[in-house]
């Protein structure tokens, strides 16, 4: 649980700036304190890259396994939904200590084209998702080229 400190009213910009600074290292020395940190709003890094063929869709989704992680495509939407738990036991100076923290996480892509469900692919590989989707014959890929002008005159 993050408490929350009342900050003091700057009296200017450059102490503004200055409480800022103090706020924001503040929050880096909680994050990087060691132990566990909070999954309230764990949102898992996606990378969608666009081929000849379809769509290649990139999850990194570390400290999960295959069994935490669901894939469901709906027409132009693909759905990644899973939970995400930490858990950390440890002796120290006679105390057993243990630690644990759950979140959930969903992410809905929306897609350029439907795809078919039945030539859809998933592959889950160390901490990472890759999800493959063909082109529909009837969505071909498509460049729209702008032309550059030059400087339009003034009237």
């Amino acid at each position: 649980m993050v408490s929350r400190v009342p900050m003091p009213r700057p009296e200017s910009s450059s102490d503004l700036f200055g409480t800022l600074q103090r706020e924001v290292n503040r929050v880096f020395d909680q994050m990087f304190r060691g132990g566990p940190a909070p999954l309230a709003g764990f949102a898992p890094s996606v990378e969608m890259k666009e081929t000849d063929d379809g769509l290649t869709v990139t999850v990194e989704l570390p400290g999960l396994e295959e069994k935490d992680v669901e894939v469901s495509l709906e027409g132009d939407t693909l759905t990644l939904s899973g939970e995400k738990r930490q858990e950390t036991t440890e002796e120290k100076a006679g105390m057993h200590i243990s630690e644990r923290s759950y979140g959930s996480f969903s992410r809905t892509i929306p897609l350029p084209w439907a795809a078919d469900p039945a030539q859809a692919t998933a592959a889950f590989d160390k901490g990472v998702l890759t999800v493959t989707l063909k082109r529909p014959p009837e969505a071909k890929a498509r460049t729209n080229r702008i032309p550059i002008g030059g400087a339009k005159p003034a009237p």
